[in-house]
């Protein structure tokens, strides 16, 4: 990939494949005076550490190696220098982001099979077993703020936060690390193990990444208490998405006929379930569901309503929908 890259990536090219760039970490008038067309220049951005996600080594204006980091999914810009280029966000979902797409630009992975599969991903979609059980199904990359007190991260509740990490950076990043879980097939053992004394301040930073609050006058207060009544009362949200994080994941998981959810990514998972999602800053990452089928909060709404039988008139689902936008 950093041939790739050395070669035929520009700024605009990576823009384009929803990379983004670290304003912070750019040295006054750069962006001003170059050339964004241009490959070096992207080798340049990646030497000065900008470019979020990317770690690279660069020696005489060559890049020798590249690598990718947590923040490549998991982190965005504000975009308040121009699109794609800001003040960094880390714990956003980057669904501007097309991993298929570059994944695809790989030299080891041109076969018409694997072509077929990384181009239909999309933008803010990845597989993290396609690479394992060959299956194509991608999910939503989600948000990682709001952790605290969630014990699962993974849509289908695999194990602790920092089992998702070991798995994700060995399996998926080409870390060096260790990675063993039977029921997956995975015996992955390597000395010196690289990935896993880095693990615990990794969650420790994860948990600390907070929500970002709904912005000032982005819902209606008077519908959203109404709201509030009816998740808590007459449509029973409450009844899942309970306690503090607004989740039973840490006591329970439920069957994909529970919630009229597709259950091919449970039947891959290792849990053969669903977890809970913890309601958090909502308005921030549509779309909604694993799968991204859910493209608005009213459309989360309309599919509990319709497939729990709930009943709900639709000024009782407006005013759901400004609740579940508060939160």
């Amino acid at each position: 990939m950093h041939e790739v890259i050395q070669s035929g990536v520009s700024p605009k090219t990576a823009l384009a494949v929803g990379l983004k760039v670290d304003a912070d970490a750019l040295p006054p008038g750069i962006l001003g005076a170059a050339d964004l067309d241009d490959p070096a220049t992207t080798v340049e951005l990646i030497r000065l550490g900008a470019v979020v996600g990317i770690e690279g080594a660069v020696q005489d204006g060559q890049l020798r190696e590249v690598g990718v980091t947590c923040a490549l999914c998991h982190s965005t810009v504000n975009d308040s220098v121009a699109p794609g280029i800001g003040q960094r966000l880390d714990g956003h979902a980057n669904r501007d982001l097309d991993p298929g797409l570059i994944l695809s630009l790989s030299p080891a992975l041109q076969d018409a099979e694997s072509q077929a599969a990384l181009t239909s991903w999309g933008p803010g979609r990845y597989d993290a077993y396609w690479n394992l059980d060959g299956i194509n199904d991608p999910v939503l990359i989600p948000p990682i703020y709001g952790l605290q007190g969630v014990d699962l991260e993974t849509y289908t509740g695999e194990g602790p936060i920092s089992y998702w990490n070991a798995y994700v950076a060995v399996t998926q990043m080409g870390g060096i690390g260790t990675f063993v879980d039977p029921r997956l097939g995975i015996d992955i053992v390597a000395s010196p193990d690289l990935v896993t004394p880095k693990l615990p301040a990794l969650l420790e930073y994860q948990l600390s990444l907070e929500p970002p609050a709904a912005a000032p006058g982005s819902l209606d207060a008077v519908a959203a208490e109404r709201g509030r009544v009816l998740f808590e009362g007459k449509a029973g949200c409450a009844g899942c998405h309970s306690g503090p994080a607004l989740t039973d994941a840490n006591e329970r998981l439920h069957r994909a006929d529970e919630t009229g959810m597709n259950p091919l990514l449970a039947q891959r998972a290792t849990t053969g379930l669903y977890r809970t999602t913890p309601l958090r800053a909502l308005s921030a990452h549509a779309p909604y569901f694993h799968d991204g089928s859910a493209v608005t909060l009213a459309a989360v709404v309309d599919h509990y309503d319709s497939f729990l039988r709930l009943g709900l008139a639709e000024p009782e689902k407006d005013d759901l929908v400004e609740f579940l936008k508060s939160l």
